[in-house]
């Protein structure tokens, strides 16, 4: 049945045909735009008419026809009407816009690389390129000379492209999406490279918290110490909240929203961990008053979280270099398998990471938290070797 102005105004998401090869397309997003699919000398052409807020049923049909006329008459649609349609705007500026509308919805610092990789990178090769004109042969053009020599930037920048075709194609710049799952198979496989953050051997740990204890105590010198003995990544300590504190059960509860999984977690503090924690809110009582539940633990100027600079700093002041924060959660990982009899499950689901085989993910229920309370407990006396940390 063709359609008619009530069904253009309420059909749902999808591709619904009215005659003459003229469709309306309506996204999950609510955008509606009209496509013309002619067969013309045995190859399928698709038009875009525009949005269908701005052109009415009636005038697309009329399109269809004038579109259908030329090609009866042996001619190019796109040259006939190239001078009088306006000219789509070039890839740039639409990754520009692409950009300017998401960055508010990213909640880390890749606002700078995200525009900096295509300065880089895509924009010498086809920022001036109208980005209707941007095809799978151009991307390729772009991804060629850095798809071995920086992977996972080309990798990122193939993602970013593709993001912002999807932008346009949703403000109707062009008439369909444009798949890139092709782009690779025209390059070369990129061997497969693991980074290794840079850890402390855990037999060089007990040793660094002995010089660490014995230092004045600072608030990144205790945000470290926290994120040692609890085996935590740095930013779960650095925005760690009062009221995630259990005291009495002996546990900090990290919600999901903070998680890099977004599950929530249940670390099992140690006594160590215990006391330092205890520490810190009987001086926060005594010098600042009661403590809000959503005050955070460890705070920089201005009461703001304090930065990944901070834990870095303490160890570089003890002129401890090459060493990551995060590389501790290596450590642990060590010590566990080389020093302990626990499975690589209850040290994983310490660590929080993701379980990667989706059935076992399904049918596992057991946090392994009695376990784990365990675990946290001997690796808390291996690396405070009976020192007091707190």
């Amino acid at each position: 049945m063709p359609l008619t102005a009530l069904k253009v105004r309420h059909a749902g998401p999808g591709r619904h045909a009215d005659m003459h090869g003229l469709y309306l397309i309506v996204r999950d997003t609510g955008t509606r735009s009209w496509l013309l699919r002619i067969q013309h000398r045995g190859q399928r052409r698709d038009f875009g008419l525009g949005s269908a807020s701005q052109v009415s049923l009636a005038d697309a049909r009329l399109a269809v026809a004038e579109y259908r006329r030329m090609i009866r008459n042996g001619l190019d649609p796109v040259n006939e009407l190239g001078l009088r349609r306006k000219a789509a705007p070039n890839f740039e500026k639409v990754a520009r816009d692409c950009y300017d509308a998401m960055k508010g919805g990213w909640k880390n610092g890749k606002h700078p690389s995200w525009m900096s990789s295509l300065e880089n990178h895509v924009f010498p090769v086809i920022g001036k390129t109208p980005v209707d004109a941007i095809d799978s042969a151009a991307v390729l053009r772009v991804l060629e000379p850095i798809w071995l020599t920086i992977p996972d930037t080309a990798r990122r920048i193939l993602q970013r492209i593709g993001t912002t075709l999807d932008y346009a194609h949703i403000k109707g710049l062009v008439p369909e999406e444009i798949s890139l799952r092709s782009v690779t198979r025209g390059l070369p496989r990129q061997a497969r490279q693991v980074t290794h953050l840079a850890a402390m051997s855990y037999a060089d740990v007990p040793a660094f918290m002995r010089k660490l204890a014995a230092l004045e105590n600072s608030v990144g010198r205790d945000a470290l110490k926290l994120t040692i003995l609890t085996a935590a990544r740095s930013n779960e300590t650095r925005f760690a909240r009062w009221g995630e504190f259990d005291l009495d059960k002996c546990i900090w509860s990290i919600p999901a929203a903070r998680m890099k999984m977004k599950e929530p977690h249940v670390v099992p503090l140690s006594p160590p961990a215990l006391a330092l924690i205890r520490r810190l809110r009987d001086t926060h009582l005594s010098l600042e008053g009661p403590i809000s539940a959503n005050a955070l633990v460890f705070t920089g100027a201005k009461n703001n979280a304090i930065s990944d600079a901070t834990m870095v700093k303490a160890m570089r002041d003890m002129g401890i270099n090459g060493v990551t924060v995060h590389g501790f959660r290596s450590s642990f990982t060590d010590w566990t398998a080389d020093q302990t009899d626990f499975p690589k499950e209850v040290a994983d689901k310490a660590l929080a990471h993701k379980i990667p085989n989706a059935v076992e993910a399904a049918y596992r229920r057991t946090d392994f938290f009695d376990k784990r309370r365990l675990l946290m407990s001997q690796w808390a006396d291996f690396v405070a070797n009976g020192i007091k940390l707190w």
